[in-house]
């Protein structure tokens, strides 16, 4: 049987994201690996992550990626320092980027080797600026955060797919596909009662990779569409 297999925010966390696909979903390069966005940000080695999803597009494997809101921090952060820049080349001010690296964004640098957004190489920039927004599905609508359900056409909201806390699902606007999606971190026995049951029209994926402390949070997690299988990983960069 073929696999569709979903993983959520990574946020740096290489070491645990290896763990996960080696070890536990172990894909066929028949199977397909849906990537909801935040591979960087808060944990060690973001560049790593990147590179390493991009070795497994390379390696023949079908894999598919979204952007998250934190793709979207550094990419503005990347345009905003561009155009703030004064006529000596020097930008006095940028509060995007003030911003970006409460959340992450000093890791984030660190991991490419670097003390500036424009010091990363123009093809991550460039792979970063490629990453979908949503992919519509047989039965799932897949999104980093959410959908703007008040809208008459939810897919024509970028910023509430990056961006979105909360919404309340209306299945007529989306084919009664349910909405699978990340961004809000949520507690593993959530995770799998979301997935267990057509109550809700939604399932958040997010466990908090970054919260390892938290009771319930701290894994990665990747959902298996078909079976509804969950794999789930602790985190093992914080060791």
């Amino acid at each position: 049987m073929i696999k569709q297999w979903v993983i959520p925010d990574i946020h740096g966390y290489l070491e645990t994201l290896k763990a996960l696909i080696e070890d536990k979903i172990k894909p066929s390069r028949s199977d397909t690996i849906y990537f909801l966005g935040d591979y960087i940000d808060r944990g060690p080695d973001s560049k790593g992550v990147i590179d390493y999803i991009i070795e497994l597009q390379q390696d023949d494997y079908q894999v598919r990626t979204l952007r998250g809101n934190h793709e979207d921090y550094l990419l503005r952060t990347y345009d905003n320092e561009n155009a703030g820049k004064n006529f000596l080349g020097i930008n006095f001010q940028n509060n995007l980027r003030k911003e970006w690296f409460k959340y992450g964004g000093k890791e984030t640098l660190k991991s490419f080797g670097v003390s500036n957004v424009h010091e990363i190489p123009e093809h991550y920039i460039k792979w970063m600026r490629n990453l979908e927004y949503f992919i519509p599905l047989d039965h799932y609508i897949l999104v980093h955060a959410g959908l703007n359900f008040e809208i008459q056409d939810p897919f024509t909201d970028k910023e509430s797919m990056l961006w979105i806390k909360s919404f309340k699902v209306d299945p007529l606007k989306i084919e009664s596909r349910k909405v699978i999606h990340g961004h809000v971190p949520v507690s593993l026995e959530f995770i799998t009662m979301l997935k267990s049951t057509n109550k809700y029209k939604y399932i958040d994926l997010d466990n908090g990779i970054y919260m390892p402390h938290k009771a319930g949070f701290g894994n990665l997690v990747a959902l298996e569409l078909t079976s509804m299988q969950l794999e789930v990983q602790p985190n093992v960069d914080n060791q």
